[in-house]
C-alpha cells in the first residue's frame, strides 16, 4: 500500500520583515513545509524575502525609452516654433526668453487650447527628454489632444546679470516658482497670455488650458492652477518640488482642509528623487497623490525609479497628456 505523503502548511503570523517596497517594516506570515516526499523542506520566509527584494532590483534596472509618439512620424503635420523675449512688470527689472508652438492645424477661426511649460527651454528641446513639440505634432495629428498652442517660458533673469549663462540657474526663478502665492498666476494672467493673444485666437475655457513644468516649474505650474482654477484648470507636475524651498511643503495640507477645486492633476515622481535639507522629494510627491486621493480630485500619480530628471516623465509624456486631456477629447466627440 502506498503511503499517501500530503504536503503541510503551518502559519506563523508573528514574522515581520523589512519591505524595499514599502520602505517601513510589515507584518508577513511564515509558512513551511512537511514536505518529506520531496527529500528537503522550504522556508517559505527565505521564499518571501527574495521576492520582496526582487520586485526593487528589478526596478532599478528599469530603463526609461522614448516611444513612437516622442519620435518625428512620417506623414504627421509639423507645427512651428519661434523664439520671444520678454521684460516683465510684474517681475521688474527682470528679462527672459520663451517660445510658441503653433500646429499645423491651428484655424484662426477657432480659439485653440493652451498650454504653458515652465523652465520652457527644456520642454521645447526637440532632443531633449521631453521633446513637447514633437509629441504635440503627433497627438494632435491622432485626435488626442485638442489643436492646442504651446508656451515654454522660461524664468526671469535680472538684466544686471545679462546675458544668461544657465537658464536653470537664473536669479528669479525661485521667487517666480517656488514661493505660494498667486504673483506667478498673475504674471501669466495680465502678461504673457495677453501678449500671446494679440497674434492667437486662444480659449478662455479653463478646461481648455493647462500648465507644465518640471521640479520648482512642476509646484510653479500646481500654484498657478491652485490659486486661479478660474484661469487653469489642467496640471502637470514632473518631480515637482512640493518641498520646503520656499514653503511648498503646505501642499498636501492645504488639500486636505481646504474645498475641492475644479482641476485636474498629473503628478510624476521617482524613487531616487532629491533628499536634502530642503526635504524628501519623492515622499512628497507621494502626500501629494495622498492628499488628493482624499480629497476626492481628478488625479494621477506615476512613480518610476529615477532620480532629479525628466528621463520617466519625458518618456510617459503622451499618454500623461492623453490622460490630462482626455475629457475635452471626449467632450468633443
Amino acid at each position: 500500500m502506498t503511503e499517501n505523503k500530503r504536503m503541510k502548511i503551518y502559519h506563523n503570523p508573528s514574522l515581520r520583515v523589512n519591505s524595499p517596497l514599502e520602505g517601513g517594516r510589515g507584518v508577513f506570515p511564515s509558512f513551511s513545509f512537511d514536505c518529506s516526499f520531496w527529500g528537503f523542506c522550504i522556508d517559505i520566509r527565505m521564499l518571501a524575502i527574495l521576492i520582496l527584494f526582487l520586485p526593487s532590483f528589478v526596478l532599478s534596472q528599469v530603463q526609461y525609452t522614448l516611444g513612437p509618439d516622442s519620435k518625428e512620424q512620417e506623414g504627421v503635420p509639423e507645427g512651428t516654433v519661434t523664439k520671444h523675449t520678454w521684460e516683465s512688470e510684474i517681475f521688474g527689472d527682470t528679462w527672459r526668453e520663451y517660445y510658441i508652438y503653433v500646429p499645423s492645424q491651428y484655424d484662426p477661426e477657432k480659439p485653440a487650447a493652451l498650454m504653458i511649460f515652465q523652465d520652457g527651454h527644456t520642454y521645447v528641446n526637440k532632443e531633449g527628454s521631453f521633446r513637447v513639440p514633437i509629441v504635440f505634432d503627433n497627438l494632435i495629428h491622432q485626435g488626442e489632444m485638442p489643436v492646442t498652442i504651446g508656451l515654454f517660458i522660461n524664468p526671469g533673469e535680472r538684466k544686471d546679470l545679462l546675458p544668461v549663462k544657465n537658464p536653470w540657474g537664473v536669479s528669479n526663478r525661485g521667487r517666480e516658482y517656488d514661493e505660494v502665492t498667486d504673483l506667478y498666476a498673475s504674471f501669466l494672467i495680465e502678461e504673457m497670455i495677453p501678449e500671446l493673444a494679440k497674434s492667437y485666437n486662444l480659449s478662455d475655457d479653463p478646461k481648455m488650458r493647462a500648465v507644465g513644468g518640471i521640479s520648482s516649474g512642476g509646484i510653479c505650474a500646481f500654484t498657478a492652477a491652485w490659486f486661479r482654477p478660474d484661469q487653469f484648470h489642467k496640471v502637470l507636475s514632473h518631480v515637482g518640488s512640493f518641498t520646503d524651498i520656499r514653503g511648498g511643503y503646505v501642499y498636501p495640507t492645504l488639500i486636505r482642509k481646504s474645498s475641492k477645486k475644479d482641476i485636474k492633476v498629473f503628478l510624476q515622481g521617482g524613487e531616487k528623487d532629491l533628499d536634502n535639507n530642503f526635504g524628501n522629494w519623492w515622499l512628497a510627491n507621494q502626500q501629494m497623490a495622498a492628499s488628493l486621493k482624499f480629497r476626492g480630485y481628478d488625479y494621477r500619480f506615476e512613480g518610476g525609479t529615477e532620480g532629479h530628471n525628466g528621463k520617466h516623465g519625458g518618456a510617459i509624456l503622451p499618454e500623461s497628456l492623453k490622460w490630462l486631456w482626455s475629457d475635452v477629447m471626449q467632450e468633443s466627440k
